[in-house]
């Protein structure tokens, strides 16, 4: 396994996935999860408390595109260790005038997700998840769960096989 935590099978874990989450993750039958203090659900702090180095740790990342008066939304998953090229990759691949971080309020209502444990899994059928190159080649990553209490362990090639994702190199 991955760290100090108690993996198991997501599919037996609802308890600690957020609905929509729960809804989506028989679609990635290789993903486990496991419970964490819901304190130290931001990245930096659950990678120190549990062992789990920051290139095995993988962020979600929504943001708002712009253009013509009109707003989308999209996932992108980067690891802990990079940052997403939102003003340059992300922008052109979404066509947008404008790309920013999705405000705190926006991300959590429409996702039916806790703010720093947003997930791809699950997202609105409608976002495309851009999905770095880095991510995807990773044998496994964290990624969140919906819910700060927890995380999912599944392998970067399985983010690249849900409905509206798309490989990119993200990374500055």
């Amino acid at each position: 396994m991955l760290g100090t935590l108690d993996w198991g099978p997501a599919h037996e874990r609802h308890d600690l996935l957020a609905a929509p989450v729960a809804a989506a993750i028989g679609a990635v039958p290789e993903a486990e999860a496991a419970e964490i203090d819901p304190e130290l659900a931001d990245t930096a702090a659950f990678c120190e408390r549990y062992g789990v180095p920051l290139d095995a740790s993988a962020n979600c990342v929504v943001v708002a595109a712009k253009r013509g008066g009109e707003v989308s939304y999209a996932a992108c998953m980067i690891l802990a260790t990079g940052r997403a090229d939102v003003n340059g990759v992300v922008r052109k691949h979404l066509g947008a005038r404008k790309v920013s971080f999705a405000p705190m309020a926006d991300a959590t209502s429409l996702t039916s997700m806790e703010y720093g444990g947003i997930t791809p899994v699950g997202l609105p059928e409608t976002w495309p998840i851009l999905v770095d190159e880095a991510v995807a080649a990773a044998p496994r990553v964290v990624i969140g769960s919906g819910l700060r209490k927890s995380k999912i362990l599944l392998p970067g090639k399985a983010l690249t096989a849900l409905p509206t994702a798309e490989l990119l190199a993200l990374a500055l």
